[in-house]
């Protein structure tokens, strides 16, 4: 894409903000826009390089007036969905446990992505589940149309909707980008699909790129059939096969590739490359997801001892996020450290939430969302009886809560006979609070804004208040007001609906840190497509697991594990690992498990039937092996280890190359090793083995 665009731009003298390319994150819009720019040689003045979300929430911005939208409407996140869904089951008085907050979403983004409104899905419903998501769904797009806001799968529908009812609208993009090209078509929905043809409509310059192969995201509601029916859409399309890998070895690829051949429904391709034969592909199987955990830390701080493998370019991917826990601890107990991505996002912090809404209600008052969050924090006297009493008053009379409360010595409103006398004055000094940061958003930058924020609604004495977690807090907000600056400028009170949405369309893999200091990824394998290691550890090869128990009887989601299976094994450059483990716990309560069909299906040729010993593992059974031998049970208990015999005392200063320097708090015998605790100087207390820990005692002074 980035060649291609180079080529638009250089050679037919197509000008940079007459084409549009879409990306499916904003990690790849950054890295695409930053690749076009090194071949150009130049800044790529004015191309348009957004995610689907992103240019509809622009596009919704400038245009979106025509389909009831203000300029500063807000995009709700899940954890906004889920609130606002519960309000209303709570409204109808409708069981959450009987119907789940999270199903009833689910079936009305579903319908959403079927381009199915809320007057259509109440037309037809079949079920009585489906005539209870018919009534929520309906007074749901009352309740974000009367709070000015959109969730995610409105920006693209009301795009889509716009475009069919305004013409003149779709004529401008139209005649503003004469070239779409489109990453990842392979994930695109129906939806997102029905806005590309319309864009292109204008000019038929539409370039897509994609691979069947990697379509994983069907929960999402992608269709791998758009990849399929392109040529059927556009005849005179053009076939272009990409067929040359340039990331993984001839044995990682090959691999690969027979491993896929079992899917029937995929294009032909078959890949090829240039690079080295590489190390065969290593399977390995542990008794439990401990050893299996262990292995990895183990085989992780070999490859940076013996091979210089820098701890940043290596990564353990898993199917479900539950399979993290028994990574972190063995990460924590060696002294590894690591990133994890898709635990506890930094955008779902309490600290980070709260000063977002915070935000967003100086941005748009008419989020009750955001505003019933904040309403009460830090406390104020407002109860939530008091909150109850508002919300109903205002949804009596139409109005969003921040009216209401605007309007508070109304008679004809009736919120002073709704609360009593003391709520009315917390509500008074809140409403005079909201006003004031809405006046200042005029002429505060973002950064500036925050910290007035901070100042102004006491938060920041609140977080001060709180002496376990105050520091670590502190430093999450100071990381978001970093994350603000760069919309710090003119025209403040739009930048700061800018800033709003740019966090509100964040994905786990934008807030990776690409510079974190040598630390091991954690992520899934879902997660992981459109990244790259120099070594891979894919754990919980197993039946059930991967392929997950729920693919067993559709052959089409059991295609979709192939898929998913091969995405992370395509994510290696240089070396895999795939393991298993005899039992696992968390599935089944430790019974035994069977090794995944996905390893027989790896050509024998390609896997290493060998040892991959590490210094420190003192087994004497092979953890890695050849498929055949997966078959037999690892039952034994690993044996002690025989660790180190030098020992620690409490009270004893200690230096580690990753924490620095700390004091010993205790140190326990644990299976021929010793187990310490460790309280280091601004990285907390630490639970280390202290084989892998290689602890430095410092001398005391003097």
């Amino acid at each position: 894409m980035a060649h291609r665009i180079a080529y638009l731009v250089s050679a037919l003298n197509i000008q940079p903000h007459r084409i549009l390319a879409v990306t499916f994150t904003n990690k790849a819009a950054r890295e695409l826009r930053e690749r076009c720019e090194r071949i150009l040689g130049a800044p790529a003045g004015g191309l348009a390089v957004r995610t689907f979300h992103s240019f509809c929430a622009q596009l919704l911005r400038i245009d979106g007036a025509l389909a009831g939208l203000q300029p500063n409407y807000s995009i709700y996140d899940d954890d906004d969905q889920e609130r606002m869904v519960r309000r209303v089951l709570e409204e109808f008085e409708i069981d959450p446990k009987r119907f789940a907050p999270r199903a009833v979403l689910a079936a009305i983004s579903d319908a959403k992505n079927q381009m199915i409104e809320a007057r259509q899905y109440a037309a037809g419903p079949g079920s009585y589940f489906e005539e209870i998501v018919a009534r929520v769904y309906r007074r749901y797009q009352e309740l974000l149309l009367a709070a000015n806001a959109v969730d995610f799968d409105d920006l693209l529908l009301v795009t889509h909707r716009l475009f069919e009812s305004s013409p003149e609208v779709l004529e401008k993009y139209q005649a503003r980008f004469k070239h779409l090209l489109i990453d990842e078509f392979q994930d695109t929905n129906a939806l997102q699909f029905g806005l590309a043809r319309m864009l292109a409509a204008g000019h038929h310059n539409i370039c897509v790129v994609g691979d069947p192969n990697q379509s994983i995201y069907s929960w999402r509601h992608a269709d791998p059939r758009n990849m399929l029916d392109f040529k059927r859409v556009y005849p005179n399309a053009r076939t272009v096969t990409l067929d040359q890998n340039y990331r993984s070895t001839q044995t990682i690829i090959e691999a690969a590739a027979a491993l896929i051949s079992h899917n029937k429904g995929r294009l032909p391709n078959d890949l090829w490359t240039e690079n080295d034969k590489g190390a065969p592909v290593v399977i390995g199987e542990a008794y439990d997801e401990e050893e299996e955990a262990r292995l990895v830390v183990q085989e992780v701080e070999r490859l940076v001892q013996d091979d210089q493998v820098p701890r940043s370019a290596m990564a353990a991917m898993y199917r479900v996020n539950a399979q993290s826990r028994a990574l972190e601890v063995a990460c924590n107990r060696h002294g590894i450290p690591y990133q994890l991505v898709g635990g506890l996002k930094f955008y779902e912090r309490r600290e980070i939430r709260d000063v977002l809404a915070y935000l967003r209600v100086v941005s748009n008052p008419a989020d009750d969302v955001s505003l019933e969050r904040v309403i009460n924090v830090p406390a104020r006297g407002i109860s939530d009886r008091t909150v109850t009493a508002l919300k109903n008053t205002a949804a009596r009379h139409g109005l969003s809560m921040f009216e209401a409360i605007a309007r508070r010595l109304d008679p004809e409103v009736g919120v002073a006979e709704a609360v009593n006398k003391r709520a009315m004055t917390a509500l008074e000094t809140f409403s005079a609070t909201i006003q004031e940061l809405v006046a200042r958003s005029f002429d505060l930058a973002p950064t500036d804004l925050i910290d007035f924020v901070l100042d102004r609604t006491g938060y920041k004495r609140f977080i001060e208040q709180d002496e376990e977690t105050r520091e670590e807090r502190w430093e999450n907000i100071l990381e978001l007001r970093a994350s603000a600056a760069p919309y710090d400028g003119a025209d403040t009170h739009e930048r700061l609906w800018d800033f709003l949405s740019n966090v509100s369309l964040v994905s786990d893999v934008d807030t990776m840190d690409g510079n974190a200091s040598d630390a091991l990824t954690l992520i899934t394998l879902h997660q992981a497509k459109g990244l790259e290691y120099d070594a891979v550890f894919m754990l919980g090869l197993e039946e059930g697991l991967l392929p997950h128990s729920r693919s067993m009887e559709d052959p089409m989601q059991l295609e979709e594990e192939r898929r998913l299976c091969y995405v992370g094994m395509t994510r290696a450059r240089k070396r895999l690992y795939m393991l298993r483990s005899f039992k696992r716990g968390f599935r089944g309560g430790g019974l035994p498990t069977l090794p995944s069909r996905f390893l027989d299906e790896l050509p024998r040729s390609h896997i290493s039937g060998g040892r991959a010993q590490t210094r420190h593992d003192a087994r004497r059974a092979e953890p890695f092996r050849d498929p055949a031998s997966l078959r037999r049970a690892a039952a034994t208990p690993l044996p002690a280890s025989t660790g180190p015999r030098d020992t620690y005392t409490a009270g004893e200063r200690v230096r580690h190359s990753v924490f620095g320097e700390g004091v010993v708090v205790s140190c326990t015998a644990s299976h021929g090793d010793f187990e310490l605790t460790v309280a280091f100087a601004g990285n907390g207390v630490k639970r280390l083995m202290q084989s892998y820990a290689k602890l430095e005692k410092v001398p005391r002074a003097g």
